[in-house]
């Protein structure tokens, strides 16, 4: 069998034992299977594995041709935002619960595997997005996300104030709890439970979604995913502000600090099985109704 990819990286939550199962046994597969293998170092100490060659995500990204990430959808985010500047390809497995991002199955692995390893798989590019935080006209922090960018109080039901920019050309200002700025992939997560559209994947577009704006008008609007989004903080907020990135990565905002946001130079190459089915996952995860006949 023609090997179309040589060298594979197992990525996978620590000290979780489904996800430890899962990479003994993708490990022995692969190995088995004459590929090589690294395993991203904070999970291989929790392992029983000999002789195993363990590396940093930035290795595997650097070094391998393909991802296999075991877990949910939010330690996927978590490699997902690493690896998207790397020229790897990423599948996840799903250790998690809704699993949006994870099509395998753990309990049924190997046979789909062994088909993506041969090359019938479907890729898909994913784009992500960069939050910058300026004070003062310069720049104090910023990370990058694959669901979503929140701008946000540090305490629940805050108000906040601000502005935001499209393009440099002015929007709207607002009183809410806050504003969340999501990418297609990120459209079934936190901002599909705040009321915002879901945007299949396909689409370069991003989403702005209302956090309990203090009025009945503001609803969520869809921007080219080429925009500059520009949130202006004013200046009598309270000084206890964060954008938060997937909602692990915090940036501290001030008042009347710039919160610029825009699509990455980097994207993420999901691979998935040639029988993937965006809606059929949509049907599933959101018990939606099938075909009447």
């Amino acid at each position: 069998m023609t090997q179309h990819y040589k060298t594979i990286g197992l990525i996978g939550k620590p000290n979780h034992d489904g996800a430890s199962a899962t990479i003994q046994t993708l490990h022995k597969y692969l190995l088995a299977n004459k590929y090589q293998v690294i395993v991203e170092v904070s999970v291989a100490q929790s392992l029983d594995i000999k002789k195993m060659k363990t590396g940093t995500l930035t290795d595997i990204g650097e070094q391998a041709d393909l991802a296999i990430v075991i877990g949910g959808d939010g330690y996927m985010l978590g490699a997902a935002r690493v690896l998207a500047c790397f020229d790897i390809g990423v599948i996840g497995v799903n250790r998690g619960n809704l699993g949006f991002l994870t099509d395998l199955s753990p309990s049924e692995i190997i046979e789909p595997l062994e088909q993506i390893l041969a090359g019938k798989s479907r890729s898909e590019q994913r784009f992500i997005i960069e939050a910058e935080v300026y004070r003062h006209g310069k720049l104090k922090s910023s990370n990058s996300a694959v669901n979503e960018a929140v701008l946000h109080a540090g305490k629940v039901a805050s108000m906040i104030e601000f502005e935001v920019y499209i393009d440099g050309t002015f929007m709207f200002s607002q009183r809410s709890d806050g504003l969340i700025i999501s990418t297609p992939t990120g459209s079934t997560a936190y901002s599909m439970s705040a009321g915002g559209p879901i945007l299949t994947p396909n689409l370069n577009a991003l989403s702005l979604v209302p956090m309990f704006p203090h009025t009945l008008t503001s609803r969520p609007i869809v921007v080219d995913g080429n925009s500059e989004i520009k949130l202006i903080l004013a200046n009598d907020n309270h000084e206890n502000l964060q954008v938060s990135c997937d909602g692990h990565v915090i940036l501290t905002v001030m008042p009347g600090d710039e919160v610029i946001i825009k699509k990455s130079e980097c994207s993420i190459r999901l691979i998935h099985p040639l029988d993937h089915d965006y809606f059929n996952v949509l049907r599933n995860k959101l018990s939606w109704g099938n075909k009447l006949y």
